[in-house]
Protein backbone atom coordinates (compact mmCIF):
# COMPACT_ATOMS: atom_id res chain seq x y z
CA UNK A 1 0.00 0.00 0.00
CA UNK A 2 1.18 3.43 -1.09
CA UNK A 3 1.42 6.33 1.79
CA UNK A 4 -0.93 8.12 0.84
CA UNK A 5 -3.25 4.84 2.66
CA UNK A 6 -2.19 6.58 6.10
CA UNK A 7 -3.97 10.01 4.96
CA UNK A 8 -7.23 8.22 6.44
CA UNK A 9 -8.29 8.96 10.05
CA UNK A 10 -9.13 6.27 12.60
CA UNK A 11 -12.16 8.02 13.60
CA UNK A 12 -13.46 7.88 9.75
CA UNK A 13 -12.68 3.76 9.36
CA UNK A 14 -14.15 3.49 13.04
CA UNK A 15 -17.10 5.32 11.57
CA UNK A 16 -17.57 3.57 8.75
CA UNK A 17 -17.32 -0.42 10.24
CA UNK A 18 -19.63 0.84 12.74
CA UNK A 19 -22.42 1.84 10.32
CA UNK A 20 -24.68 -1.05 9.28
CA UNK A 21 -22.84 -4.57 8.32
CA UNK A 22 -18.82 -4.76 8.98
CA UNK A 23 -18.28 -6.42 5.95
CA UNK A 24 -20.33 -4.00 3.44
CA UNK A 25 -17.92 -1.56 5.46
CA UNK A 26 -14.68 -3.14 4.77
CA UNK A 27 -15.70 -4.10 1.13
CA UNK A 28 -16.68 -0.59 0.55
CA UNK A 29 -13.50 0.89 2.38
CA UNK A 30 -11.04 -1.80 -0.17
CA UNK A 31 -13.07 -0.89 -2.88
CA UNK A 32 -12.90 2.82 -2.33
CA UNK A 33 -9.01 2.02 -1.87
CA UNK A 34 -8.59 0.10 -5.09
CA UNK A 35 -10.53 2.70 -7.29
CA UNK A 36 -8.58 5.61 -6.36
CA UNK A 37 -5.30 3.58 -6.78
CA UNK A 38 -4.41 3.74 -2.96
CA UNK A 39 -4.17 0.12 -3.30
CA UNK A 40 -1.81 -0.59 -6.41
CA UNK A 41 -3.19 -3.13 -8.83
CA UNK A 42 -1.41 -6.44 -8.82
CA UNK A 43 -0.86 -5.94 -5.14
CA UNK A 44 -1.60 -8.92 -2.30
CA UNK A 45 -4.00 -8.32 -0.11
CA UNK A 46 -2.63 -9.57 3.25
CA UNK A 47 -5.57 -10.73 5.92
CA UNK A 48 -3.55 -9.58 9.00
CA UNK A 49 -2.24 -6.43 7.34
CA UNK A 50 -5.93 -5.42 6.65
CA UNK A 51 -7.18 -6.44 9.87
CA UNK A 52 -4.65 -4.24 12.02
CA UNK A 53 -5.39 -1.47 9.11
CA UNK A 54 -9.24 -1.46 9.80
CA UNK A 55 -9.07 -2.56 12.97
CA UNK A 56 -11.52 -5.32 12.88
CA UNK A 57 -11.13 -8.99 13.22
CA UNK A 58 -9.95 -11.40 10.66
CA UNK A 59 -13.38 -12.77 9.73
CA UNK A 60 -15.22 -10.34 7.94
CA UNK A 61 -12.02 -9.17 5.98
CA UNK A 62 -12.09 -12.36 4.34
CA UNK A 63 -15.83 -12.10 3.67
CA UNK A 64 -14.91 -8.36 2.06
CA UNK A 65 -11.96 -9.99 0.29
CA UNK A 66 -14.75 -12.98 -0.91
CA UNK A 67 -17.11 -10.27 -2.03
CA UNK A 68 -14.64 -8.19 -4.01
CA UNK A 69 -13.69 -11.88 -5.85
CA UNK A 70 -17.49 -12.17 -6.74
CA UNK A 71 -17.58 -9.01 -8.29
CA UNK A 72 -14.21 -9.58 -10.17
CA UNK A 73 -12.41 -6.82 -8.14
CA UNK A 74 -9.90 -8.81 -7.45
CA UNK A 75 -8.58 -12.45 -7.92
CA UNK A 76 -8.62 -15.80 -5.28
CA UNK A 77 -4.98 -17.64 -5.93
CA UNK A 78 -4.18 -20.52 -4.37
CA UNK A 79 -1.17 -20.13 -2.39
CA UNK A 80 -1.24 -16.62 -2.92
CA UNK A 81 -4.60 -15.35 -2.01
CA UNK A 82 -6.58 -12.21 -2.94
CA UNK A 83 -4.59 -10.53 -5.51
CA UNK A 84 -6.55 -7.15 -6.75
CA UNK A 85 -7.33 -6.67 -10.59
CA UNK A 86 -6.42 -3.69 -12.83
CA UNK A 87 -9.36 -1.39 -13.26
CA UNK A 88 -8.51 -0.74 -16.91
CA UNK A 89 -10.79 1.53 -19.66
CA UNK A 90 -11.71 -1.88 -20.75
CA UNK A 91 -12.88 -3.26 -17.22
CA UNK A 92 -14.92 -0.77 -16.74
CA UNK A 93 -16.48 -0.49 -20.23
CA UNK A 94 -17.92 -4.05 -19.79
CA UNK A 95 -18.71 -3.19 -16.07
CA UNK A 96 -21.06 0.12 -17.80
CA UNK A 97 -22.65 -2.79 -20.49
CA UNK A 98 -23.00 -5.68 -17.96
CA UNK A 99 -25.13 -2.95 -15.86
CA UNK A 100 -27.33 -1.57 -18.35
CA UNK A 101 -27.96 -5.20 -19.69
CA UNK A 102 -29.80 -5.78 -15.97
CA UNK A 103 -30.92 -2.27 -15.26
CA UNK A 104 -32.69 -1.84 -18.55
CA UNK A 105 -34.22 -4.83 -18.79
CA UNK A 106 -35.44 -4.47 -14.84
CA UNK A 107 -36.43 -1.40 -15.49
CA UNK A 108 -38.50 -2.40 -18.67
CA UNK A 109 -40.33 -5.16 -16.09
CA UNK A 110 -40.89 -2.98 -13.33
CA UNK A 111 -42.54 -0.34 -16.14
CA UNK A 112 -46.29 -0.55 -14.83
CA UNK A 113 -45.44 -2.39 -11.50
CA UNK A 114 -44.10 0.26 -9.14
CA UNK A 115 -46.85 1.69 -7.02
CA UNK A 116 -47.16 5.06 -8.00
CA UNK A 117 -47.67 6.83 -4.27
CA UNK A 118 -43.64 5.79 -3.62
CA UNK A 119 -43.23 7.71 -7.52
CA UNK A 120 -44.75 10.56 -6.21
CA UNK A 121 -42.72 10.69 -3.06
CA UNK A 122 -39.54 9.91 -5.12
CA UNK A 123 -40.47 12.35 -7.61
CA UNK A 124 -41.51 15.56 -5.19
CA UNK A 125 -37.87 14.71 -3.68
CA UNK A 126 -36.22 15.06 -6.60
CA UNK A 127 -38.06 17.61 -7.97
CA UNK A 128 -36.69 19.88 -4.50
CA UNK A 129 -33.44 18.57 -4.89
CA UNK A 130 -33.32 20.03 -8.87
CA UNK A 131 -35.07 23.26 -7.88
CA UNK A 132 -32.58 23.61 -4.71
CA UNK A 133 -29.26 22.65 -6.92
CA UNK A 134 -29.89 25.12 -9.66
CA UNK A 135 -30.81 27.57 -7.50
CA UNK A 136 -27.77 27.32 -5.56
CA UNK A 137 -25.72 26.08 -7.85
CA UNK A 138 -24.39 23.45 -5.72
CA UNK A 139 -25.91 19.92 -4.71
CA UNK A 140 -26.94 18.46 -1.91
CA UNK A 141 -24.33 15.28 -2.11
CA UNK A 142 -26.12 13.11 1.18
CA UNK A 143 -29.60 14.18 -0.45
CA UNK A 144 -27.97 13.12 -4.24
CA UNK A 145 -26.90 10.01 -3.18
CA UNK A 146 -29.50 8.57 -1.17
CA UNK A 147 -32.37 9.88 -3.59
CA UNK A 148 -29.89 7.85 -6.48
CA UNK A 149 -29.69 4.59 -4.39
CA UNK A 150 -33.73 4.54 -3.70
CA UNK A 151 -35.02 4.55 -7.42
CA UNK A 152 -32.54 2.25 -8.41
CA UNK A 153 -33.39 -0.06 -5.77
CA UNK A 154 -37.07 0.94 -6.46
CA UNK A 155 -36.62 -0.49 -9.97
CA UNK A 156 -34.74 -3.31 -8.94
CA UNK A 157 -37.29 -4.47 -5.97
CA UNK A 158 -40.26 -4.31 -8.37
CA UNK A 159 -39.37 -5.94 -11.11
CA UNK A 160 -40.90 -9.14 -10.28
CA UNK A 161 -37.94 -11.29 -11.54
CA UNK A 162 -36.29 -12.44 -8.03
CA UNK A 163 -33.10 -13.66 -9.70
CA UNK A 164 -32.20 -9.92 -11.47
CA UNK A 165 -33.44 -8.26 -8.20
CA UNK A 166 -30.55 -10.43 -6.56
CA UNK A 167 -28.09 -9.86 -9.02
CA UNK A 168 -28.77 -5.90 -9.13
CA UNK A 169 -28.49 -5.79 -5.26
CA UNK A 170 -25.11 -8.46 -5.46
CA UNK A 171 -23.75 -5.74 -7.43
CA UNK A 172 -24.76 -2.29 -6.29
CA UNK A 173 -21.91 -1.49 -4.19
CA UNK A 174 -19.74 -1.79 -7.19
CA UNK A 175 -21.77 0.90 -8.83
CA UNK A 176 -22.40 2.90 -6.06
CA UNK A 177 -18.72 2.96 -5.12
CA UNK A 178 -17.69 4.35 -8.36
CA UNK A 179 -20.37 6.75 -7.83
CA UNK A 180 -18.99 8.01 -4.78
CA UNK A 181 -15.29 7.96 -6.00
CA UNK A 182 -16.35 10.05 -9.01
CA UNK A 183 -18.60 12.46 -6.47
CA UNK A 184 -14.97 12.77 -4.39
CA UNK A 185 -13.02 13.49 -7.71
CA UNK A 186 -15.62 16.16 -8.73
CA UNK A 187 -15.73 18.44 -5.52
CA UNK A 188 -12.25 18.53 -5.34
CA UNK A 189 -12.24 19.55 -8.74
CA UNK A 190 -15.23 22.14 -7.95
CA UNK A 191 -17.14 20.29 -10.85
CA UNK A 192 -20.98 20.11 -9.46
CA UNK A 193 -22.69 19.92 -12.91
CA UNK A 194 -22.72 15.86 -13.17
CA UNK A 195 -24.61 15.75 -10.22
CA UNK A 196 -27.04 18.60 -10.91
CA UNK A 197 -27.60 16.15 -14.13
CA UNK A 198 -27.63 12.82 -12.43
CA UNK A 199 -30.68 14.62 -10.22
CA UNK A 200 -32.57 15.64 -13.50
CA UNK A 201 -31.88 12.12 -15.21
CA UNK A 202 -33.39 10.83 -11.85
CA UNK A 203 -36.38 12.65 -11.97
CA UNK A 204 -36.95 12.36 -15.98
CA UNK A 205 -37.11 8.70 -15.17
CA UNK A 206 -39.39 8.67 -12.80
CA UNK A 207 -41.59 10.68 -14.31
CA UNK A 208 -41.53 8.27 -17.09
CA UNK A 209 -42.17 5.58 -14.81
CA UNK A 210 -45.12 7.52 -13.46
CA UNK A 211 -46.23 7.52 -17.74
CA UNK A 212 -45.92 4.01 -17.44
CA UNK A 213 -43.28 4.67 -21.00
CA UNK A 214 -41.61 1.23 -21.43
CA UNK A 215 -40.10 2.17 -24.70
CA UNK A 216 -38.82 5.78 -23.44
CA UNK A 217 -37.90 5.15 -19.73
CA UNK A 218 -35.57 2.42 -21.06
CA UNK A 219 -33.78 4.64 -23.54
CA UNK A 220 -33.18 6.94 -20.43
CA UNK A 221 -32.01 4.44 -18.35
CA UNK A 222 -29.22 3.30 -21.31
CA UNK A 223 -28.61 6.70 -21.48
CA UNK A 224 -28.34 7.76 -18.04
CA UNK A 225 -25.88 4.52 -17.76
CA UNK A 226 -23.85 5.17 -20.67
CA UNK A 227 -23.07 9.07 -19.61
CA UNK A 228 -22.02 7.15 -15.92
CA UNK A 229 -19.56 4.79 -18.10
CA UNK A 230 -17.83 8.29 -19.64
CA UNK A 231 -17.91 9.91 -16.32
CA UNK A 232 -16.17 6.89 -14.47
CA UNK A 233 -13.59 6.61 -17.58
CA UNK A 234 -12.53 10.14 -16.57
CA UNK A 235 -12.68 9.98 -13.42
CA UNK A 236 -10.15 7.21 -13.17
CA UNK A 237 -8.50 9.62 -15.82
CA UNK A 238 -7.86 12.47 -13.29
CA UNK A 239 -6.46 9.74 -10.39
CA UNK A 240 -3.97 8.69 -13.13
CA UNK A 241 -2.82 12.37 -13.72
CA UNK A 242 -2.90 13.07 -9.56
CA UNK A 243 -1.14 9.93 -9.13
CA UNK A 244 1.43 11.19 -11.71
CA UNK A 245 1.47 14.35 -10.46
CA UNK A 246 2.30 13.17 -6.84
CA UNK A 247 5.17 11.52 -8.07
CA UNK A 248 6.31 13.65 -10.10
CA UNK A 249 6.49 16.03 -7.20
CA UNK A 250 8.28 13.41 -5.18
CA UNK A 251 10.68 12.51 -6.72
CA UNK A 252 11.68 16.36 -7.27
CA UNK A 253 11.67 16.69 -3.64
CA UNK A 254 14.46 13.82 -3.43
Amino acid sequence: MTDDHQNQTDEERNSLTQHGGRRQAIVELLLEDIIQGIIQAEERLITQRLSERYKVSHTPIREALITLSGIGIVNLEPNRGAIVRPITDHHVREISEFRSLLECEATRLACGKVGHLQLYSLRDRLQNLVNVTQKLGVPAIQDSQYLDDELHDLIANSCGNSFLTKELHRLKILFRTFRNVRIKVDLARYDHQKLIKEATDHLEITNLLLAEDKKLVVKKMAQHIEDAYFDWIETLASIQSNKHKLLQANSQQN
